[in-house]
């Protein structure tokens, strides 16, 4: 099974979708059978279900995602039939972290698993080293998921051309659009899951628009299924964090101050629609925080400064049991001028390729 570097897609969202899938397929139905599975197991989900109970509830999701964004669901659908999957399974595939909050929310009780290592940042212009603004993360997640990972460097008609880091079956993780849009995110853990929008769909939505007070909508408009954080920036410069939960965003915007998240909420508001977190994820959400903070004060923050931070051994994470969790990846983005850097595997032993949208 080998994966392109970066897939190229151009089109209507069907034929993006048929390429993708055909591309891609035996990694899409290997990588989309884990996932389902994984949800029949307590230790992720609070409890146990069947897998038709999944695939039913997956599937309530459906009409929300039409409702929401009809021509990534059409994508989706195309990518799926291509694999000879159904959507319901792809979907779980797409947003498995944001499902899981649903999951848990049918009759969870105790601390689960969580795939939610990422540490993301907002550099401001002023505190860069050549006066633009950065948006980066890593991309942590349980270690199965690396060898699909890959680049879509996509022409979509009539929408902006964008490059999104993701994994084999994804219509999106992180990215930017040739607007100037730029995304990324962290996973959080909600309580308050329900049949909704999944986080892919709304990464791939903020991808289409043109300014940062469209894009900010598609996160704080839609009927999310589970809890994320997601970081914005925008062409001229202007950061914005939203930890978004079922029923509640809380916003934060700078043009000037340093961002850095992870993967525990920050207000009071959030933290009261968060679950229970197992203490070893709490301590390290706490400590890569708080090592990313320590790393970017002081300014003068460069490309190759950022590509060190995703690589230090106190933010990346080395994979262990019973979690299995890794950095799978990394990404840099800088809307001015284009640039988008990414690296399959962990930052250090794996280099940086630079794209330009």
């Amino acid at each position: 099974m080998i994966l392109p570097e970066c897939l190229e897609l151009a089109g209507a969202p069907v034929d993006m979708g048929r390429a993708h899938g055909l591309a891609c397929r035996e990694a899409i139905r290997r990588y989309t059978a884990e996932r389902v599975e994984l949800c029949t197991e307590a230790a992720w989900a609070g409890h146990t279900l069947s897998h038709a109970a999944i695939l039913d509830l997956a599937g309530r999701c459906l009409a929300e995602h039409e409702a929401y964004a009809p021509d990534l669901l059409a994508e989706m659908s195309a990518i799926a039939d291509a694999c000879d999957l159904s959507p319901a399974e792809l979907l779980i595939t797409n947003g498995f972290t944001d499902f899981i909050d649903l999951l848990y929310r049918q009759g969870g009780t105790a601390a689960t698993r969580a795939e939610d290592d990422c540490t993301a940042f907002f550099v401001p212009g002023g505190a860069s080293a050549d006066g633009h603004a950065l948006l980066g993360q890593t991309w942590d997640m349980h270690a199965g998921a690396l060898p699909y990972v890959l680049m879509l460097r996509a022409r979509p008609a009539d929408q902006p051309a964008f490059l999104a880091f993701t994994v084999a079956g994804c219509v999106g993780m992180i990215g930017m659009n040739d607007a100037g849009i730029s995304i990324a995110i962290n996973n959080l853990l909600g309580s308050g899951g329900q049949v909704g929008v999944t986080w892919p769909f709304v990464v791939r939505k903020v991808l289409q628009q043109r300014d940062i007070e469209s894009a900010l909508s598609c996160i704080t408009s839609a009927r999310l299924a589970g809890a994320h954080n997601y970081l914005l920036l925008d062409r001229a410069g202007e950061g914005v964090n939203v930890e978004a939960m079922p029923g509640y965003c809380h916003v934060v915007r700078s043009r000037r101050e340093t961002l850095v998240h992870s993967n525990h909420c920050l207000t009071s508001e959030t933290i009261a629609r968060c679950r229970e977190r197992l203490p070893d994820s709490q301590r390290s959400s706490e400590s890569r925080l708080a090592r990313a903070a320590r790393l970017l004060d002081g300014g003068r923050t460069s490309v190759d400064d950022l590509m060190t931070l995703t690589g230090d051994p106190e933010i990346c994470v080395r994979r262990k049991p019973p979690l299995e969790m890794e950095t799978c990846g990394a990404a840099i983005m800088q809307p001015v001028s284009g640039r988008m850097w990414a690296v399959r595997g962990m930052p250090g032993p794996h280099a940086f390729v630079e794209y330009r949208v």
